[in-house]
């Protein structure tokens, strides 16, 4: 039996205002009025959903099926948010290179528009992602009183302002506060790395030992020199070769 969904509180009195910051990612934008029974979706609204969710909008990583069921009705502006979210994009480049905390901070910022609630926030989503796994917490998030009332159904998330005393504008954007990846994700690559570890290409650094037996950089790098001088020397030489005896023969 799943452990309930601890409690948390806010810790902030949580007052939103609006963004009076020029457009950007953090603009609020929704689908537009209806017409034919759903609303007509742009390409500007679809590449802010893959921002707000990828940190970009490049062509590789875009879910052809989810946008052809956005653009026909077939799923509102939270679905297509929801299908994001459990790609196989999102699960290779975000969800598998953090710790459960992180994911947490991230899903949070992307889907909710705000700071996790200190560390009781971080760790109650935290046991429910490692009991249920990701779908169940991107359900949980979607489906809340919270999301529904500040996005509804048709509105991207975006970073919602909060009034800061003694301050004119709300926080920083998302994207500052929290970088994709973090300290535990350049840790772990390290554990990942070959033995003998360092970099190779760092002055003084220990060689790995799958590079044991091979030119350092520095080496390679010279003896390239050496080819391409090598190389210029020797076509010169041919040239002149050529030239001296085509210049004989003439003169014969």
């Amino acid at each position: 039996m799943p452990l309930p969904l601890l409690e948390t509180r806010p810790t902030a009195l949580n007052a939103r205002v609006g963004n009076f910051l020029t457009a950007s990612e953090e603009t609020p934008r929704q689908l537009p009025v209806a017409l034919n029974g759903h609303p007509p979706v742009s390409d500007a609204l679809i590449e802010q959903a893959y921002r707000q969710i990828y940190f970009h909008a490049f062509s590789v990583d875009r879910e052809p099926v989810l946008e052809m069921r956005l653009r026909s009705g077939q799923i509102s502006m939270r679905g297509f948010i929801r299908g994001l979210l459990l790609s196989d994009k999102f699960r290779q480049d975000f969800y598998r290179c953090n710790s459960n905390y992180r994911v947490v901070e991230q899903l949070v910022g992307r889907v909710l528009g705000r700071p996790v609630y200190g560390e009781a926030e971080r760790i109650a989503w935290s046991i429910l992602i490692a009991e249920q796994g990701l779908p169940a917490f991107v359900d949980a998030l979607l489906e809340s009183p919270e999301y529904l009332e500040a996005f509804g159904e048709d509105q991207i998330p975006h970073q919602r302002a909060r009034v800061l005393a003694g301050r004119a504008i709300g926080e920083r954007p998302f994207n500052q506060q929290a970088p994709r990846y973090d300290a535990y994700w350049r840790e772990t690559i390290a554990r990942r790395a070959p033995a003998g570890g360092g970099s190779p290409w760092v002055v003084g650094a220990p060689r790995p030992a799958w590079l044991a037996g091979q030119p350092s950089p520095a080496m390679r790098k010279l003896w390239q020199g050496i080819v391409a001088t090598g190389g210029f020397v020797l076509t010169g030489f041919v040239l002149w070769t050529v030239a001296a005896m085509l210049s004989t023969g003439s003169q014969g």
